[in-house]
Protein backbone atom coordinates (compact mmCIF):
# COMPACT_ATOMS: atom_id res chain seq x y z
CA UNK A 1 0.00 0.00 0.00
CA UNK A 2 1.37 3.38 -0.94
CA UNK A 3 -0.97 5.52 1.11
CA UNK A 4 -4.60 6.36 1.81
CA UNK A 5 -6.23 9.71 1.02
CA UNK A 6 -8.20 11.34 3.81
CA UNK A 7 -11.84 10.38 4.39
CA UNK A 8 -14.87 12.54 3.90
CA UNK A 9 -17.00 13.07 0.81
CA UNK A 10 -16.62 10.83 -2.21
CA UNK A 11 -13.21 11.18 -3.79
CA UNK A 12 -12.98 12.06 -7.49
CA UNK A 13 -10.28 10.17 -9.36
CA UNK A 14 -8.99 12.03 -12.39
CA UNK A 15 -8.40 9.83 -15.42
CA UNK A 16 -4.97 11.35 -16.14
CA UNK A 17 -3.87 10.42 -12.61
CA UNK A 18 -5.19 6.89 -13.07
CA UNK A 19 -3.24 6.37 -16.28
CA UNK A 20 -0.03 7.69 -14.69
CA UNK A 21 -0.57 5.35 -11.75
CA UNK A 22 -1.02 2.32 -14.01
CA UNK A 23 2.12 3.19 -15.94
CA UNK A 24 3.99 3.22 -12.62
CA UNK A 25 2.55 -0.07 -11.39
CA UNK A 26 -0.15 1.22 -9.01
CA UNK A 27 -3.93 0.82 -9.00
CA UNK A 28 -6.76 2.00 -6.70
CA UNK A 29 -9.08 -0.02 -4.48
CA UNK A 30 -11.69 0.77 -1.85
CA UNK A 31 -12.29 -1.00 1.46
CA UNK A 32 -15.98 -1.54 0.66
CA UNK A 33 -18.46 -0.51 -2.01
CA UNK A 34 -19.84 2.06 0.45
CA UNK A 35 -16.41 3.61 1.23
CA UNK A 36 -16.00 7.30 0.42
CA UNK A 37 -12.31 7.08 -0.52
CA UNK A 38 -9.81 4.77 -2.17
CA UNK A 39 -6.26 3.69 -1.45
CA UNK A 40 -3.39 2.91 -3.81
CA UNK A 41 -1.98 -0.60 -4.14
CA UNK A 42 1.43 -1.75 -5.38
CA UNK A 43 1.84 -5.50 -4.72
CA UNK A 44 5.32 -6.80 -3.93
CA UNK A 45 4.45 -9.84 -6.04
CA UNK A 46 2.29 -9.17 -9.08
CA UNK A 47 -0.11 -11.51 -10.81
CA UNK A 48 0.25 -11.80 -14.59
CA UNK A 49 -1.17 -14.17 -17.18
CA UNK A 50 1.41 -14.85 -19.91
CA UNK A 51 -0.51 -14.53 -23.18
CA UNK A 52 1.47 -17.32 -24.82
CA UNK A 53 0.91 -19.64 -21.87
CA UNK A 54 -2.87 -19.44 -21.52
CA UNK A 55 -4.29 -22.84 -20.60
CA UNK A 56 -7.50 -23.58 -22.47
CA UNK A 57 -9.09 -26.60 -20.83
CA UNK A 58 -10.88 -29.20 -22.90
CA UNK A 59 -14.13 -28.46 -21.12
CA UNK A 60 -13.95 -24.72 -21.85
CA UNK A 61 -12.94 -25.36 -25.45
CA UNK A 62 -15.99 -27.60 -25.79
CA UNK A 63 -18.27 -24.89 -24.35
CA UNK A 64 -16.85 -22.33 -26.77
CA UNK A 65 -17.15 -24.62 -29.79
CA UNK A 66 -20.77 -25.36 -28.92
CA UNK A 67 -21.46 -21.60 -29.23
CA UNK A 68 -23.19 -21.62 -25.87
CA UNK A 69 -22.38 -17.92 -25.53
CA UNK A 70 -22.24 -14.87 -27.77
CA UNK A 71 -19.29 -12.48 -27.39
CA UNK A 72 -18.97 -8.70 -27.63
CA UNK A 73 -16.60 -5.99 -26.47
CA UNK A 74 -17.33 -2.47 -25.20
CA UNK A 75 -21.08 -2.90 -25.66
CA UNK A 76 -22.14 -2.81 -22.00
CA UNK A 77 -19.22 -1.43 -20.00
CA UNK A 78 -21.44 0.17 -17.37
CA UNK A 79 -23.44 -3.00 -16.84
CA UNK A 80 -20.25 -5.06 -16.55
CA UNK A 81 -18.56 -2.89 -13.93
CA UNK A 82 -21.77 -2.66 -11.90
CA UNK A 83 -22.14 -6.44 -12.03
CA UNK A 84 -18.54 -6.82 -10.86
CA UNK A 85 -19.38 -4.61 -7.87
CA UNK A 86 -22.48 -6.59 -6.87
CA UNK A 87 -22.53 -9.02 -3.99
CA UNK A 88 -22.16 -12.66 -4.99
CA UNK A 89 -21.88 -15.96 -3.10
CA UNK A 90 -18.51 -15.96 -1.38
CA UNK A 91 -18.00 -12.28 -2.28
CA UNK A 92 -20.44 -10.25 -0.20
CA UNK A 93 -18.27 -7.11 -0.28
CA UNK A 94 -16.54 -5.31 -3.13
CA UNK A 95 -13.53 -3.03 -3.52
CA UNK A 96 -15.40 -1.18 -6.32
CA UNK A 97 -17.00 1.91 -4.78
CA UNK A 98 -18.73 4.95 -6.25
CA UNK A 99 -15.46 6.76 -6.97
CA UNK A 100 -14.13 3.81 -8.95
CA UNK A 101 -17.40 3.35 -10.84
CA UNK A 102 -17.35 7.00 -11.82
CA UNK A 103 -13.66 7.15 -12.74
CA UNK A 104 -13.58 4.00 -14.86
CA UNK A 105 -16.75 5.00 -16.66
CA UNK A 106 -14.93 8.19 -17.67
CA UNK A 107 -11.85 6.15 -18.63
CA UNK A 108 -14.09 4.04 -20.88
CA UNK A 109 -15.61 7.13 -22.49
CA UNK A 110 -12.08 8.31 -23.24
CA UNK A 111 -11.17 4.96 -24.84
CA UNK A 112 -8.80 3.71 -22.14
CA UNK A 113 -11.01 1.21 -20.31
CA UNK A 114 -12.69 -1.73 -22.01
CA UNK A 115 -15.10 -4.55 -21.34
CA UNK A 116 -15.67 -8.03 -22.70
CA UNK A 117 -19.26 -9.26 -22.50
CA UNK A 118 -20.68 -12.78 -22.56
CA UNK A 119 -24.35 -13.18 -23.49
CA UNK A 120 -26.60 -16.19 -23.47
CA UNK A 121 -28.56 -17.13 -26.55
CA UNK A 122 -31.58 -15.15 -25.34
CA UNK A 123 -29.55 -11.92 -25.24
CA UNK A 124 -29.03 -11.79 -21.47
CA UNK A 125 -25.71 -10.55 -20.08
CA UNK A 126 -24.39 -13.52 -18.10
CA UNK A 127 -20.69 -12.76 -17.69
CA UNK A 128 -17.91 -10.36 -18.46
CA UNK A 129 -14.81 -8.51 -17.37
CA UNK A 130 -13.30 -5.04 -17.61
CA UNK A 131 -9.87 -3.50 -17.51
CA UNK A 132 -7.59 -0.70 -18.61
CA UNK A 133 -5.49 -0.58 -21.78
CA UNK A 134 -2.20 1.31 -21.98
CA UNK A 135 0.06 0.68 -24.96
CA UNK A 136 0.54 -3.09 -25.27
CA UNK A 137 -0.47 -3.70 -21.65
CA UNK A 138 -3.93 -4.66 -20.44
CA UNK A 139 -4.72 -4.41 -16.74
CA UNK A 140 -7.54 -6.76 -15.80
CA UNK A 141 -9.67 -5.31 -13.04
CA UNK A 142 -12.57 -7.64 -12.28
CA UNK A 143 -14.92 -10.22 -13.77
CA UNK A 144 -18.33 -11.65 -12.96
CA UNK A 145 -20.44 -14.65 -13.88
CA UNK A 146 -24.16 -15.35 -13.76
CA UNK A 147 -23.97 -18.65 -15.67
CA UNK A 148 -21.56 -21.56 -15.57
CA UNK A 149 -18.40 -20.84 -17.59
CA UNK A 150 -19.55 -17.34 -18.59
CA UNK A 151 -16.61 -15.49 -17.02
CA UNK A 152 -14.20 -18.16 -18.27
CA UNK A 153 -15.50 -17.58 -21.80
CA UNK A 154 -14.97 -13.83 -21.37
CA UNK A 155 -11.37 -14.41 -20.25
CA UNK A 156 -10.71 -16.69 -23.23
CA UNK A 157 -12.10 -13.99 -25.54
CA UNK A 158 -9.86 -11.38 -23.89
CA UNK A 159 -6.70 -13.47 -24.25
CA UNK A 160 -7.47 -14.26 -27.90
CA UNK A 161 -8.05 -10.54 -28.59
CA UNK A 162 -4.84 -9.50 -26.85
CA UNK A 163 -2.72 -12.15 -28.56
CA UNK A 164 -3.98 -11.24 -32.02
CA UNK A 165 -3.63 -7.53 -31.32
CA UNK A 166 0.05 -7.74 -30.35
CA UNK A 167 -0.31 -7.10 -26.62
CA UNK A 168 2.61 -8.09 -24.41
CA UNK A 169 1.29 -7.95 -20.86
CA UNK A 170 -1.92 -9.10 -19.19
CA UNK A 171 -1.80 -7.88 -15.60
CA UNK A 172 -4.12 -9.73 -13.19
CA UNK A 173 -2.97 -7.68 -10.15
CA UNK A 174 -3.02 -10.68 -7.80
CA UNK A 175 -2.65 -14.42 -8.30
CA UNK A 176 -5.72 -16.47 -7.35
CA UNK A 177 -6.27 -20.22 -7.53
CA UNK A 178 -8.90 -19.60 -10.20
CA UNK A 179 -6.50 -17.63 -12.42
CA UNK A 180 -3.66 -20.09 -11.81
CA UNK A 181 -5.73 -22.75 -13.58
CA UNK A 182 -5.45 -20.65 -16.74
CA UNK A 183 -1.68 -20.26 -16.46
CA UNK A 184 -1.42 -17.12 -14.33
CA UNK A 185 1.68 -16.70 -12.21
CA UNK A 186 3.41 -14.28 -9.84
CA UNK A 187 6.46 -12.17 -10.58
CA UNK A 188 8.47 -9.94 -8.27
CA UNK A 189 7.86 -6.21 -8.34
CA UNK A 190 11.13 -5.38 -10.14
CA UNK A 191 10.50 -7.94 -12.87
CA UNK A 192 6.95 -6.70 -13.29
CA UNK A 193 8.04 -3.07 -13.63
CA UNK A 194 10.56 -4.03 -16.32
CA UNK A 195 7.84 -5.85 -18.25
CA UNK A 196 5.46 -2.92 -17.72
CA UNK A 197 7.96 -0.32 -18.97
CA UNK A 198 8.42 -2.24 -22.21
CA UNK A 199 4.73 -2.95 -22.77
CA UNK A 200 3.33 0.55 -22.26
CA UNK A 201 5.77 1.98 -24.80
CA UNK A 202 4.70 -0.40 -27.57
CA UNK A 203 1.63 -0.13 -29.82
CA UNK A 204 -1.11 -2.76 -29.84
CA UNK A 205 -4.42 -3.11 -31.64
CA UNK A 206 -7.44 -3.70 -29.41
CA UNK A 207 -9.84 -3.85 -32.38
CA UNK A 208 -7.90 -6.08 -34.79
CA UNK A 209 -9.98 -9.13 -33.90
CA UNK A 210 -13.12 -7.31 -35.02
CA UNK A 211 -11.68 -6.33 -38.38
CA UNK A 212 -10.06 -9.58 -39.43
CA UNK A 213 -11.94 -12.58 -40.69
CA UNK A 214 -15.22 -10.78 -41.30
CA UNK A 215 -16.21 -10.87 -37.66
CA UNK A 216 -19.35 -9.05 -36.62
CA UNK A 217 -18.74 -6.18 -34.26
CA UNK A 218 -19.37 -2.52 -33.68
CA UNK A 219 -16.89 -0.34 -35.55
CA UNK A 220 -16.62 2.07 -32.64
CA UNK A 221 -13.17 1.66 -31.09
CA UNK A 222 -14.17 2.73 -27.61
CA UNK A 223 -17.86 3.32 -28.08
CA UNK A 224 -20.90 1.84 -26.48
CA UNK A 225 -24.02 0.47 -28.09
CA UNK A 226 -27.05 1.44 -26.03
CA UNK A 227 -30.32 -0.32 -25.52
CA UNK A 228 -29.09 -3.90 -25.48
CA UNK A 229 -31.91 -5.65 -23.65
CA UNK A 230 -33.59 -8.98 -24.21
CA UNK A 231 -36.66 -8.58 -26.36
CA UNK A 232 -35.63 -5.21 -27.78
CA UNK A 233 -36.09 -6.49 -31.31
CA UNK A 234 -35.52 -9.37 -33.68
CA UNK A 235 -33.46 -10.08 -36.77
CA UNK A 236 -32.81 -13.07 -38.97
CA UNK A 237 -29.51 -14.85 -39.40
CA UNK A 238 -29.14 -14.29 -43.14
CA UNK A 239 -25.62 -13.15 -43.96
CA UNK A 240 -24.12 -14.00 -40.59
CA UNK A 241 -22.74 -17.45 -41.43
CA UNK A 242 -19.50 -15.87 -42.66
CA UNK A 243 -18.77 -14.67 -39.15
CA UNK A 244 -18.38 -18.24 -37.94
CA UNK A 245 -21.73 -18.63 -36.20
CA UNK A 246 -23.66 -20.38 -38.95
CA UNK A 247 -26.62 -22.33 -37.67
CA UNK A 248 -25.67 -21.60 -34.04
CA UNK A 249 -27.07 -18.07 -34.15
CA UNK A 250 -30.48 -17.83 -32.47
CA UNK A 251 -33.30 -16.91 -34.80
CA UNK A 252 -34.19 -13.89 -32.65
CA UNK A 253 -31.87 -11.56 -30.79
CA UNK A 254 -31.95 -7.87 -29.97
CA UNK A 255 -31.03 -5.91 -33.08
CA UNK A 256 -28.41 -3.93 -31.14
CA UNK A 257 -26.70 -7.12 -30.01
CA UNK A 258 -26.67 -8.64 -33.49
CA UNK A 259 -24.98 -5.49 -34.76
CA UNK A 260 -22.18 -5.79 -32.21
CA UNK A 261 -21.38 -9.50 -32.22
CA UNK A 262 -17.70 -10.32 -32.02
CA UNK A 263 -15.81 -13.57 -32.60
CA UNK A 264 -17.53 -16.92 -32.52
CA UNK A 265 -16.50 -19.42 -29.89
CA UNK A 266 -14.88 -21.55 -32.56
CA UNK A 267 -12.78 -18.57 -33.67
CA UNK A 268 -11.66 -17.95 -30.09
CA UNK A 269 -10.57 -21.58 -29.73
CA UNK A 270 -8.76 -21.39 -33.05
CA UNK A 271 -6.80 -18.31 -31.98
CA UNK A 272 -5.91 -19.78 -28.61
CA UNK A 273 -4.77 -23.03 -30.20
CA UNK A 274 -2.30 -21.30 -32.50
CA UNK A 275 1.32 -21.24 -31.40
CA UNK A 276 2.92 -17.83 -30.99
Amino acid sequence: LTGRPGGGQKQRLETALLLRAYSAGLFPMADTREAADVFWVEPRRRGILPLGGFHLSRSLAKVLKQEKFLHTRDVAFGAVIRACAEAAPGREQSWINGSILDAYSRLHAEGHAHSIETWDRDGRLVGGLYGVRLGAAFFGESMFSRATDASKAALAHLVARLRLGGFQLLDTQFLTAHLARFGAMEVKRGQYLAMLDQAVMRPADWGLLDREGGQLCSDREGGQVSGVVAGAGAAGVSGFAGAGFGAFLPLELPVELLGALGPSGKRIVQLLSQTS
